[in-house]
């Protein structure tokens, strides 16, 4: 069951971290000790955000797919790091997705391997904000 973060502990943004191989670290170290909820209780005005680290392999995108289909409501998309851009390192490598953006729209991007934890932070942020 997939889980969400209240970002700001007051119930206007929540964090799904769909967390693969090494930038899950830095994209859990800004998540920090928060505790998750299952997405279905996420209160009907609050913003979702489905940030996705790591490798997609053929393999795991109806996984994926399955993921964004049970939130409760449209995500913003965040593909955090090199791999979940393009690929990463394993770009060429036949089982390896040139990137989430081809099975799913992606709304925000933060390019590194890894990305800083406050680049994530300062995406949720925005999102917040409009």
């Amino acid at each position: 069951m997939l889980q969400a973060v209240d970002w700001f502990d007051d119930g206007s943004v929540f964090v799904v971290d769909l967390a693969l191989a090494c930038c899950a670290l830095e994209s859990q170290a800004a998540i920090g000790s928060r505790q998750g909820v299952p997405v279905a209780d996420v209160p009907p005005d609050a913003r979702v955000v489905l940030t996705f680290s790591g490798t997609l392999t053929a393999p795991m995108e109806p996984a994926l797919r399955a993921a964004v289909a049970s939130l409760p409501r449209e995500p913003v998309v965040v593909a955090f790091g090199a791999c979940a851009i393009a690929g990463g390192p394993y770009w060429d490598s036949y089982s390896v997705s040139k990137g989430v953006g081809d099975l799913i729209h992606v709304d925000h991007f933060i390019a590194g391997c890894p990305p800083p934890p406050r680049a994530f932070a300062e995406v949720v942020e925005a999102v917040r904000h409009g």
